[in-house]
């Protein structure tokens, strides 16, 4: 192969390698919220359980 199929070559691939690397941060920053929800859903969870366990009865 000619040195100018080599070139060719490499900057098709360099440019699909940043392709790539581009659509694994949107993908990256796409899953963030779910982390956000899994910390909210968590902190539901323990409120719930708080407010349906048996209170200690205050003596008079």
């Amino acid at each position: 192969m000619h040195s100018e199929t080599h070139l060719a070559q490499h900057h098709l691939r360099a440019a699909h390698l940043r392709a790539e690397a581009d659509a694994h941060r949107l993908a990256a920053q796409a899953k963030r919220p779910y982390a956000i929800r899994t910390r909210l859903g968590w902190t539901l969870v323990e409120v719930g359980l708080r407010l349906a366990s048996p209170r200690p009865a205050f003596a008079h």
